[in-house]
């Protein structure tokens, strides 16, 4: 741990030091550690509408981001990303863990202390239209953060927003239009002059490109590189393609049911998925050869409900390496080789 992180914080435990290995483009530094998040949503009935069941949508997820480098975050559609980069701004309130950035416990920051932290952490959301304000030209909409942290003159932040405005691609002239005359890709780039107009330190990206055509994504996401290499940002980057967090990870960890199951350097993961989930999901990608052929890995069922999760390891019901322990006894976050960290009775 480094000299940013307070001596009188909780001793790391070993999912936490699995981010720490690697050979990412960030520096050994640790911006942002994650440790034992939960987030369960109660599920109320009856009369009274007292709480009969939980959606465990994060439960007992660890991790650690580096400053300067991106953590790609993977998995199915419902399986706690999105919670999870909400949880850690507070956005929804965690049921317990803790949250540690540069030291300071966001959990439990209150006032202005957690007004300073949203001003570090910035998030970019998925759907890039329903997260602007249509009624207010997206000039105001950037620099609203701006105003309510206080952060220079009303001519300041005018030139400020234009600046960020070109940084992202788009003309200054724009800041007096509305949200609906953009396109989606445009949309987009205004989220991100948003995040970035605060010169936040980690912005979490939750599936920014998702609702892009092809050829927007990759303009988008070379446009976050190039911003990462700028300013010195660190992301938290959230997605379910992996063909997307391929091309713009540094590490990248796997997310099954509200569970980290793997987490490695992405070269690495790539290269050798030992989890048997992992191993399922990168068979799926598509090659651009057609005369080359991989071997599709095809799960069966569907996955289970968060609300009633199966015991044991958590993907059993789907695995075909499955065994008896799979079904009684929950697999430790190990890390089976350097720098790669698995949760698999059998990982191979």
């Amino acid at each position: 741990m480094t000299n940013s992180v307070q001596t009188n914080a909780p001793v790391q435990t070993q999912a936490n030091q699995a981010a720490v290995a690697g050979d990412g483009q960030g520096t050994n530094e640790i911006l942002l550690d994650v440790r034992n998040l939960r987030k369960y949503f109660p599920i109320r009935g009856g009369l009274l509408q007292k709480v009969v069941a939980q959606v465990k949508a994060v439960d007992d997820v660890s991790f650690t981001v580096r400053r300067g480098e991106t953590l790609g975050l993977v998995g199915e559609s419902g399986c706690g990303k999105t919670t999870t980069g909400r949880a850690i701004l507070r956005l929804v309130e965690p049921t317990s863990g803790e949250v540690f950035f540069e030291g300071r416990d966001v959990l439990k920051a209150r006032g202005k202390e957690l007004k300073a932290l949203r001003r570090d952490i910035q998030i970019v959301f998925q759907d890039p239209y329903a997260s602007l304000d249509p009624r207010i030209p997206v000039g105001e909409s950037i620099a609203e953060g701006l105003a309510i942290h206080g952060m220079g003159t009303p001519e300041e932040r005018r030139q400020r927003v234009q600046e960020i405005i070109r940084k992202v691609g788009l003309h200054p002239n724009h800041v007096r239009r509305y949200p609906h005359e953009f396109s989606g890709g445009q949309r987009q780039r205004i989220g991100i002059a948003r995040a970035l107009v605060m010169q936040p330190k980690l912005i979490i990206c939750d599936e920014p490109v998702s609702a892009l055509d092809v050829s927007i994504q990759a303009q988008v996401l070379n446009l976050l590189k190039d911003l990462q290499r700028e300013f010195g940002l660190t992301y938290l980057f959230i997605a379910h393609n992996l063909s997307v967090v391929e091309h713009i990870s540094d590490r990248v960890g796997v997310m099954y049911l509200g569970k980290m199951v793997e987490l490695a350097d992405r070269d690495r993961l790539f290269s050798h998925p030992m989890h048997p989930y992992t191993k399922a999901l990168m068979s799926a990608i598509p090659l651009p050869d057609p005369t080359v052929k991989r071997e599709r890995i095809i799960l069966q069922g569907d996955v289970p409900s968060p609300i009633r999760p199966p015991s044991g390891c958590r993907f059993h019901p789907r695995c075909w390496m499955a065994q008896e322990i799979c079904a009684q006894l929950d697999p430790a976050f190990e890390e089976k080789e350097p720098g790669h960290w698995v949760a698999c009775h059998f990982a191979q």
